[in-house]
């Protein structure tokens, strides 16, 4: 009977302790919510709204240390600033906290992209939506964007570049990136950047206190499910299964997530000859491809959540419930390998760095991130400042400029601006 009654109150401890350690999450992941409505401007923006939350505001991560986690998620295909937060959650949390903050990130904007799907299907492209979408809301989105990445490199440069080697090493990933149209320039940049910042010989890595453990099962999980998926995925097309495509859906978006490098932008090619171009999987039209592909443009979150967006088109013909499984499987499978081999990967990761090798490299890839996103900002910048007939947007140079200064020299949170912004969007037009 005592053993009965130390069982119970064993449980309840256990119970009550899990409801504490929840609780104590639930202001980061308020913050998460609020950032996954709030964060424009693909990984480049979210860097400048990730320094606004959780670095400034909540204190969760220090800039450095966020850098560091950027770098590492750019050497990793995938959706680098999904990967990034995710990072901070695990580092508060363990892996419970980095998947439940992965839902919180994600959902808003595959929601919205997946509705979204549902309006392109039932309505006509060019006349439809643009009488049920009120898009000038978002006309001074993309500027305000720009000021946001403008933000990021900025803050990111003052704690990244301290002397002429990185310095030199920032501004040749900047040219690199402008001139060398490949998102393999990403990865090939981290690996150069880091082999140079290696001829100093000036700083040693603290020493590694206590291992972290590698869980193969990510691994394990990440190549068993890329296998199995290919096979069903076979099947069903030489076999002809009923409703097969939904099990293509999968190994598509799945080897997507897989081996794309470079963003969201990476996935525009790799979508359009999967499903537009080639003639035996052929399942939407060129023109409702970009549709989505600028819509997500005007959302938060992720550019992945595209994936969503594809996924409920391809599905459409099957019907309404098809169409909704369409969405829910390709969100799910495109995000699933990279987030298996970030589980793996960090603690491998976290392992090395304190080899003096891989500790100094990370001085020039960190330079090297911070050129990769002033080139980011100067590739928006261009595409926001001159107009179709190549007029020069002042008002977008002034939404910019305002927008880095709010950023900079105010307190104002990140939220404000934005929906500041969107409000001012939707008055004047």
């Amino acid at each position: 009977m005592t053993l009965f009654y130390c069982s119970i109150h064993f449980y309840y401890l256990q119970n009550q302790f899990s409801r504490m350690t929840l609780l104590r999450h639930v202001p980061f992941l308020k913050a998460v919510f609020t950032y996954s409505f709030t964060a424009f401007g693909g990984p480049q923006g979210h860097m400048g709204m990730m320094i606004r939350t959780f670095v400034q505001k909540r204190k969760d991560i220090t800039e450095a240390e966020l850098v560091e986690y950027n770098s590492f998620c750019q050497m990793l295909p995938g959706p680098s600033s999904t990967q990034t937060v995710m990072l901070i959650a695990l580092r508060r949390g363990g892996i419970p906290l980095a998947l439940v903050t992965l839902l919180m990130w994600v959902f808003p904007a595959a929601m919205l992209m997946g509705l979204f799907s549902f309006l392109i299907y039932h309505f006509n492209t060019g006349s439809g939506t643009g009488k049920l979408l009120p898009m000038h809301l978002f006309s001074y989105v993309q500027p305000m964007s720009v000021g946001f990445v403008f933000f990021a490199a900025t803050r990111m440069m003052q704690s990244a570049v301290r002397h002429v080697a990185t310095a030199a090493i920032m501004v040749g990933s900047l040219v690199a990136t402008l001139f060398i149209n490949s998102p393999w320039v990403f990865p090939a940049l981290l690996v150069i950047s880091g082999t140079i910042s290696n001829f100093s010989n000036k700083r040693i890595p603290d020493p590694l206190q206590k291992p972290k453990r590698i869980r193969w099962a990510h691994l394990a999980a990440f190549a068993g499910i890329f296998v199995v998926a290919g096979v069903l995925s076979e099947l069903a097309r030489t076999e002809n299964w009923i409703h097969g495509r939904i099990f293509n859906i999968f190994e598509n978006f799945y080897r997507f997530g897989a081996i794309v490098f470079g963003g969201g932008q990476a996935l525009l090619p790799m979508m359009y000859i999967q499903f537009v171009s080639r003639t035996s999987g052929q399942a939407l039209s060129a023109s409702q491809l970009l549709t989505g592909y600028g819509m997500v443009q005007a959302m938060p979150g992720p550019v992945f959540s595209i994936c969503s967006y594809v996924g409920g088109l391809a599905m459409s013909q099957y019907g309404p419930m098809w169409q909704a499984l369409g969405c829910l499987v390709a969100t799910v499978a495109v995000f699933l390998p990279s987030t298996l081999l970030l589980f793996f990967l960090f603690p491998v990761y976290e392992n090395l760095k304190h080899h003096v090798m891989i500790f100094r490299a990370l001085e020039g890839i960190n330079s090297a991130i911070v050129g990769i996103i002033w080139a980011s900002g100067i590739f928006l910048f261009r595409a926001v400042a001159f107009d179709k007939v190549l007029d020069f947007e002042w008002t977008n140079l002034f939404v910019v400029i305002i927008t880095f200064s709010l950023l900079m020299y105010t307190k104002i949170p990140s939220p404000f601006i934005v929906l500041g912004w969107l409000l001012l969007g939707w008055g004047l037009h």
